[in-house]
């Protein structure tokens, strides 16, 4: 804090990321008493409160790749849209129609309202809170040309539920998983092998268009995006 004037507040994650909302224990050592922060990145900024929702500066660059690729008056779903950075994003450095916002962890869900207010996206990003599965079947149907899913641990589960967002021409969706591998085995490979083993069950005509690991999380565990372009 001597050095780095701009920190308030020091906690210590003491803790993986664990429970329905994906949240850290953390453990107060010195400043302000406060986990609320501001966090600004390409020319987004994002308010949040680090005990009561997830967050991830290691996604910055996929974030910022995933929002140049959408293409001007697409509609997009993000199943998994959190305080809402994949979403904002997306609207501030892209021409989407709309962003369909979706997350289940209601305490998120108000950082999302505030952070489309705090970056002007109110007319783009849609806010939604509930369970993708339910949106999805209820309200979001066919009606969609790209898919984001950045929760690694629901995508697999939730996969079907994606296609059926999609309008029926197709579209693309950015899956995310985890995934282990030895160290003859090749991640993204395994991913898109039990990606596709799946995708067979449910629909005609698909394609992995690219895929490339994030980061690694721990001794042979990565974590693994794929973009798959559905026909």
């Amino acid at each position: 804090m001597g050095i780095h004037k701009e920190v308030k507040s020091v906690w210590q994650q003491v803790s993986s990321v664990e429970g329905k909302y994906r949240l850290r224990n953390l453990h107060f050592i010195l400043g302000e008493k406060t986990t609320e922060t501001i966090y600004k990145e390409h020319g987004c900024v994002y308010k949040i409160d680090l005990r009561k929702a997830y967050f991830s500066p290691r996604l910055s660059f996929e974030r910022l790749r995933i929002s140049k690729m959408i293409q001007p008056n697409e509609t997009v779903l993000n199943m998994f849209s959190g305080v809402g950075c994949f979403s904002i994003a997306s609207a501030k450095h892209s021409e989407p129609l709309k962003v369909y916002s979706v997350d289940i962890n209601p305490f998120a869900f108000q950082y999302l309202k505030e952070n489309i207010r705090l970056n002007r996206v109110e007319k783009t990003v849609i806010p939604i809170l509930g369970d993708a599965k339910n949106v999805t079947e209820q309200t979001l149907q066919k009606i969609c040309d790209r898919i984001l899913m950045p929760l690694p641990e629901k995508a697999y589960d939730y996969l079907e539920y994606a296609l059926l967002a999609l309008k029926p021409v197709g579209g693309m969706i950015h899956y995310y998983d985890f995934e282990f591998a030895k160290k003859n085995e090749n991640p993204i490979k395994k991913t898109e092998k039990k990606i596709s083993e799946k995708l067979y069950g449910l629909c005609e005509n698909f394609q992995v268009k690219f895929g490339r690991i994030i980061r690694p999380i721990g001794p042979g565990w990565y974590q693994i995006v794929l973009d798959i372009q559905i026909k």
